[in-house]
């Protein structure tokens, strides 16, 4: 019998997770991917957004500035990357001045500090590339970028060394409740909590109406992007949107914290919760609606191509709180954009109700600090000099397109909640991010998983379930 289960390991889950672990609570998450990060949170724009697109009585109003402003402390208790670059809302048109004024008092009304409206010839001087086209522009200081995956394995591991519990590959079949407690099963398993948190993702409208009379439904909606190399990183150095208008919210032009540049996304809604395919005729249409953006992007610099899934209901809202007719279920439901931003909010947000009801201690023994892993391509020269010396392993390069050496690597696969398969290298440490997409790295990060989690070659997989990559010894074995 646990205290608490949370049932999704995306970024909204582990940061209720970690605000949890600050309590006397025996905890569990249960994610049915081989890792965390494997959803929605792993595939959006990493973009830490300013607050001024939510309407004010919204919960998307309400917490996303106060979020946005928690990421400093966040960065120094957790040491992950991530940079306020401020972000532009682009106007193309002297009529649409209006609604770039309007969308200006949307965001103070919801606490975003300092906007201010820029003329054309402003923002081209903050942005050469922009286009003579844009007329005018919002300029928020407080919108940055991060790392998703970094900012959601940081909580992750956070949460995990402060006592909660992560259960992967256990996908949640059915949920009755009891006279006070939850029974969740699994394939493999039954479990028994007094509370369950909903943070499914796109899957959340199906644990919510397992339970509850109070039912929604969530509608995957699809965005594809394009990411190139960092060649051309410095395209733009502020985010870029566009002013939304009757043809849609447009599409962004970001950098990346690592340097690279993103282009995207376009907004399909879906009935398939697992389809992530890229089409031909999407990606067309993010990179054409990008040049209204900037002047030019050199098509042939994209390295790969990505789409992520929203989990949009039609309240156009979050859904935050217990279920109004089943005591001790709490959603953490229709999380999309700007839902990124607003997970350290939300964290503390549902971790204050359920202690109101259970009124749990304090953790006595809770560290609100975690250590990332060394980047050494970041380190200076003395410094890189000092870590070969304390570790010899630093100075093997597996990954030559983003320098990473494998020291890091088995820093990834040894510490807590560590990787277990190659996109969970990828995610903690940018070993296959970089230009030739793991073609140089692949074979080596394949021999340290099997040595390190003590597994055959044949089992080593790029995210788990069917997906190894031999088949056999040699030509002669098939």
């Amino acid at each position: 019998m646990y205290d608490i289960i949370i049932v999704g390991a995306g970024v909204v889950g582990c940061a209720i997770a970690r605000e949890l672990s600050r309590y006397q609570l025996n905890t569990l998450v249960l994610e049915k991917a081989n890792d965390v990060c494997c959803g929605t949170s792993k595939a959006n724009s990493a973009i830490v957004h300013a607050g001024f697109d939510a309407k004010p009585n919204t919960l998307k109003g309400k917490l996303n500035a106060p979020s946005n402003l928690l990421f400093d402390e966040l960065v120094s208790e957790l040491d992950f990357p991530f940079k306020r670059n401020g972000s532009l809302v682009l106007c193309f048109d002297q009529k649409d001045i209006p609604a770039l004024l309007e969308l200006k008092d949307r965001g103070v009304q919801n606490g975003v500090p300092n906007l201010a409206i820029l003329s054309g010839d402003e923002v081209r001087r903050l942005e050469p590339a922009v286009t003579d086209q844009v007329v005018a522009a919002l300029y928020a200081p407080t919108g940055g970028i991060v790392c998703p995956f970094n900012l959601t394995i940081a909580l992750a591991e956070n949460a995990h060394t402060n006592g909660v519990e992560f259960h992967f590959n256990t996908p949640i079949t059915s949920i009755k409740k009891e006279e006070d407690y939850f029974v969740l099963t699994s394939p493999c398993q039954t479990y028994q909590a007094k509370v369950v948190v909903n943070a499914a993702g796109v899957f959340s409208d199906t644990l919510n109406n397992m339970v509850s009379a109070d039912q929604f439904t969530i509608i995957p909606r699809k965005g594809e992007y394009n990411l190139f190399d960092k060649y051309v990183g410095h395209l733009a150095s502020h985010t870029l949107f566009q002013l939304p208008t009757k043809l849609g919210k447009g599409i962004l032009v970001s950098p990346t914290i690592d340097g690279n540049l993103l282009v995207g996304p376009n907004a399909v809604d879906q009935d398939d919760k697992e389809d992530l395919d890229t089409t031909r005729h999407g990606l067309d249409d993010i990179m054409q609606k990008a040049l209204l953006s900037v002047k030019s992007i050199p098509l042939n610099m994209v390295i790969t191509s990505f789409s992520g899934l929203r989990a949009r209901s039609e309240l156009d809202d979050f859904i935050l709180g217990e279920a109004s007719d089943v005591p001790n279920f709490f959603n953490a439901a229709s999380i999309e954009s700007p839902g990124l931003t607003c997970a350290p909010l939300i964290g503390k947000y549902i971790t204050d109700q359920i202690c109101n009801k259970l009124n749990p201690p304090p953790n006595p023994h809770f560290n609100p600090k975690r250590k990332g892993i060394i980047r050494f391509n970041e380190c200076s020269k003395e410094e890189q000099e000092k870590l070969i010396q304390s570790n010899p392993l630093y100075s093997k390069i597996v990954c030559r397109c983003e320098s990473i050496t494998e020291a890091e690597i088995v820093d990834a696969l040894t510490r807590p909640l560590g990787a277990r398969d190659l996109d969970g290298i990828k995610r903690r440490t940018r070993a296959g991010a970089g230009r030739c997409q793991a073609g140089f790295c692949l074979v080596r990060n394949m021999e340290l998983l099997a040595e390190y989690l003590n597994i055959p070659l044949m089992e080593v997989s790029k995210f788990g379930k069917s997906s190894t990559f031999l088949v056999g010894r040699n030509k002669e074995d098939l």
